[in-house]
């Protein structure tokens, strides 16, 4: 038990950068480390889920529950989006892959107060499903990796 609890007392002490290079950037995924405050990037993550015309369709974190429990753990957030045309589009194609919807975003607070964003790559969450589909899920893909690429630019920028 000493050796998780020292293991998250040392990440907490070493700072973002330590924190973001624990998450890394395992494969399929995309992590962002901004200079943003936890809740602003989270703010601005979702403002641009509805300036792409994608709906938040679901979410959730331990962050606040765990407080009232009295838990003190940093912010993380998961946000669940989709946009219907694209869901018409492969669930016509694929049906059991929609199995994956909502694709998420997660922010993650770092020790000092900023904010990671990370996601895994629609191409990645979807990846399971391509010999059985056609183009058309492929396109839909396609435009799914490039929104939310466009997302996380926007949402991370520091302008």
């Amino acid at each position: 038990m000493r050796t998780p609890l020292a293991l998250a007392a040392f990440l907490a002490l070493a700072g973002p950068t330590l924190a973001q290079s624990v998450l890394g950037e395992p494969d399929g995924w995309r992590v962002h480390p901004t200079h943003k405050a936890y809740d602003t990037l989270l703010m601005d993550l979702k403002a641009e889920v509805k300036a792409q015309q994608f709906g938040l369709v679901t979410e959730a974190g331990p962050t606040e529950v765990a407080a009232q429990r009295g838990e003190n753990i940093p912010g993380n957030r998961v946000v669940g989006v989709f946009r219907n045309d694209l869901a018409v589009t492969i669930i016509r194609d694929v049906p059991a892959a929609m199995i994956e919807a909502p694709v998420r975003f997660m922010v993650m607070e770092e020790p000092d107060g900023t904010g990671t964003l990370a996601y895994k790559m629609p191409s990645s969450v979807f990846a399971p499903y391509e010999a059985e589909g056609s183009e058309r899920l492929a396109d839909a893909v396609a435009t799914l990796d490039e929104a939310f690429a466009a997302i996380a630019e926007r949402a991370t920028s520091e302008d």
